[in-house]
């Protein structure tokens, strides 16, 4: 172990902590993870913490028991006595529900912010929130690590003629620092959304004809409405089409879908997530460990982390 922080890792995505800590060069903390018959969870860190500067690795996608898990973990590291939690959230799940956009709904965003407040962190970090106001549904430090700064070292090599496409209206800002970046033009998507994962694609704003298109995007859950993208600009002219998307939910059956789209080139995803069991050729893991592993070391050593939104072009 450092002599300076300690790495924990819940069960949601073993395989990015481990290699979070490849990188930082400490093996991760020792914690007991237990469930009883029912299904609850009992946690236990298995070395001593008292006055360490403690950061706790933990996606919150689906199913519920990984939010339950990080905020079992942060409670009990604050009743260990740890000096400063930080929570490593590389995908900041139910951050969809961001606003009360029709009657009777929650905003699941600013519950789960004060859920992992009141149980225990310091500091957050995460990667490509939904939107980026959920910044400040915190009351403590919050990191907002940016994807493109991992994706864009890959897609820099695929194409010179290169349009960048925004999926819809909300993703524009993330598009753009793709285009600003690859130097090429910027695509808008205007879409209807009637139900939840249902998108009805209306119009394309954008010249299309003839361009290799990058089509970004902070997730991908079922895919239904990427790859309805993806058709509407092959029948718009488009040449070969590519995905730069940072969180891989991939729920359903969209790895089927993806695999089965004769229009998609490639999907480059990063590992936010852990995919189980996949196989899709189409689909290409592009690691944000060593990102993490930097937040994480800045953070600790109290320095700025700007220089990190940098593209690593290697």
């Amino acid at each position: 172990m450092s002599d300076g922080f300690m790495i924990f890792s819940g069960s949601a995505n073993l395989s990015l902590s481990k290699k979070i800590s490849e990188h930082l060069g400490i093996a991760l903390g020792g914690i007991e993870k237990k469930q009883f018959s029912d299904g609850e969870i009992w946690i236990k860190f298995s070395e001593n913490i008292r006055g360490r500067d403690v950061f706790i690795i933990q996606p919150t996608h689906p199913p519920a028991e990984n939010i339950l898990e990080l905020l079992i973990m942060l409670d009990a590291a604050r009743r260990a006595s740890a000096k400063r939690i930080t929570a490593v959230i590389p995908y900041f799940g139910y951050s969809r529900q961001d606003r009360k956009d029709q009657p009777r709904v929650a905003i699941t965003a600013k519950l789960m912010a004060n859920l992992i407040t009141k149980a225990g962190a310091d500091r957050v970090i995460s990667m490509d929130l939904h939107a980026a106001q959920i910044q400040g549904f915190f009351d403590i430090p919050f990191d907002h690590l940016y994807g493109s700064s991992v994706l864009l070292g890959r897609v820099l090599k695929i194409s010179d003629n290169l349009a960048v496409v925004s999926p819809d209206v909300g993703g524009i800002k993330i598009a753009r620092a793709y285009a600003k970046m690859l130097n090429s033009s910027l695509i808008v998507i205007d879409k209807r959304r009637p139900t939840q994962n249902v998108a009805e694609i209306m119009n394309i704003i954008g010249e299309v004809q003839g361009k290799d298109i990058l089509l970004v995007d902070d997730l991908i859950d079922t895919a239904g409405t990427f790859i309805g993208a993806v058709d509407a600009l092959k029948n718009r002219g488009a040449n070969k089409i590519y995905g730069a998307i940072t969180h891989p939910i991939l729920s359903g059956k969209a790895c089927e879908k993806i695999h089965n789209s004769k229009n998609l080139e490639k999907l480059f995803v990063t590992d936010t997530i852990y995919i189980e069991g996949h196989s899709c050729d189409k689909i290409e893991i592009v690691s944000a460990a060593k990102l993490f592993a930097e937040a994480i070391v800045r953070t600790h050593n109290n320095e700025s982390i700007s220089s990190l939104f940098n593209i690593d072009k290697g």
